[in-house]
């Protein structure tokens, strides 16, 4: 396969290519017209509709497979996982915990407004939540962790995973591991647009869901899509993508290794190295073919394909400002920033899903272990979209009160308003008509 990787030389122009902030799910239509069938399948039959993709995509041999993960299948889970590999998820566990718990918002809260006149907040937590663990180019347990553990802390009643199975009917063992420290224990073997239709519908097997979250594939995100009159999508995650933003002091060979990391998640990936340094721009292409030749065959393959595609390679602008701006308009999922001082310029950051910042902190330690959510916005959501919370797994309800003796002044500039807006049954409801109890004199 050929070691070619894309570059763009931006360094005469002050104009960022449109077509160099484009993602594979930037134009959804092809998607749209393939899942729609899919999702009305799953409709119209429910968990025979799962058994039949089960086996046309995901390769079940089983046509009876069970759509619901036994708890004889969490168990045999445990008994086969490596001792180093639990550890690691009982790491990220309970680092990931931490930072969501400090995330969690107070129950209420309450000011005084006027006197008289009380007003806040109420954060409860979300009736029923789906979490979408993918499963098509790999296994993630990581992904169940930074789904169900937000949801766990904001204290969603039902809590649900939705994964895609193995040939052999099988849920992946780190999967149902993680589920089970986390307390999650029901896991349900769909996955891709089917999956989707199955928690917006409900089927005689998986509950129907008031939300679903998680990355998933261009079909997932554009299930989601045509199902958000169903269910909430929650923030748009899709195919993963990251920007590696340097100026001259980086080592090109450590570049190119954080370059690697999001390309290799699948050929619809995204991911650039944006540099003002020409030197920086040429060492990280000729470092790839090195580490490529050192990696698993597959995965040099998805990043081959990427790195050497129309989403991804090597930019280089004509000053590192040039090279912020071009950040900002990507967008881009996952940032890392490798400079001289990258605290000082993650100021110049606007728009990014997460910023990683210096040599020592690359995404891969953020997607598994830091505590910080790795389920991000993508296809340039991060303009106005926020990393997966606490507060996605909760809904806030405002609430007020008002005394009697403040309730006058209120309802007077209250029916000026609304006679004003001529809605002429508001006005009634708090002008004289309105048999309120008399004040006793004080």
């Amino acid at each position: 396969m050929s070691d070619h990787v894309t570059f763009h030389d931006l360094t005469q122009t002050a104009e960022i290519p449109e077509a160099l902030l484009q993602r594979t799910e930037s134009d959804l239509s092809v998607f749209f017209e393939r899942v729609t069938p899919i999702i009305e399948r799953v409709r119209t039959e429910g968990d025979a509709a799962l058994r039949h993709f089960a086996q046309a995509f995901d390769g079940v041999t089983d046509p009876q497979m069970s759509i619901k993960a036994t708890p004889e299948e969490f168990d045999a889970a445990f008994a086969s996982i490596e001792p180093d590999v639990l550890e690691a998820i009982k790491y990220g566990i309970d680092n990931i915990r931490r930072f969501h718990e400090a995330q969690k918002p107070e129950e209420s809260w309450m000011i005084e407004v006027r006197p008289g006149i009380w007003a806040g907040d109420r954060n409860v937590p979300i009736d029923s939540v789906a979490c979408y663990v993918p499963r098509g180019k790999g296994c993630f347990p990581s992904v169940v962790n930074m789904t169900t553990i937000p949801g766990k802390v904001a204290g969603v009643p039902r809590l649900i995973i939705v994964t895609p199975p193995s040939p052999d009917g099988t849920v992946d063992a780190g999967t149902l591991v993680a589920a089970r420290l986390i307390g999650v224990e029901d896991v349900y073997k769909c996955g891709g647009a089917q999956a989707v239709a199955a928690v917006a519908f409900g089927t005689e097997t998986v509950p129907a869901c008031a939300k679903i979250v998680g990355p998933g594939s261009p079909y997932v995100v554009a299930a989601k899509r045509l199902l958000s009159d169903r269910i909430d999508p929650g923030i748009p995650a899709g195919p993963s993508e990251s920007v590696i933003l340097t100026d001259d002091s980086v080592d090109p060979v450590l570049a190119a290794l954080d370059l690697i990391i999001e390309s290799e998640h699948g050929p619809d990936s995204s991911a650039w190295l944006v540099t003002s340094s020409r030197r920086v721009a040429e060492g990280v292409i000729a470092a790839l073919p090195a580490h490529w030749a050192d990696m698993d065959e597959k995965r040099a393959g998805f990043s081959r394909a990427v790195l050497g595609g129309r989403h991804g390679g090597v930019v280089l602008t004509k000053d590192f400002q040039a090279a912020v701006d071009f950040t900002n308009a990507y967008a881009p999922e996952h940032l890392e920033i490798l400079t001289t001082d990258p605290m000082a310029d993650l100021g110049r950051i606007r728009n990014a899903g997460e910023v990683l910042l210096g040599t020592a902190s690359p995404v891969t330690l953020c997607n598994y272990v830091l505590g910080p959510n790795a389920v991000l916005p993508t296809n340039r959501a991060a303009q106005t979209h926020s990393p997966l919370s606490v507060h996605d797994f909760m809904k806030r309800m405002s609430f007020a009160r008002v005394s009697p003796e403040a309730y006058p002044e209120a309802a007077r500039h209250a029916e000026r308003f609304a006679r004003y807006e001529n809605f002429t049954g508001h006005a009634r409801a708090v002008s004289a008509a309105r048999p309120m109890p008399k004040l006793e004199p004080r």
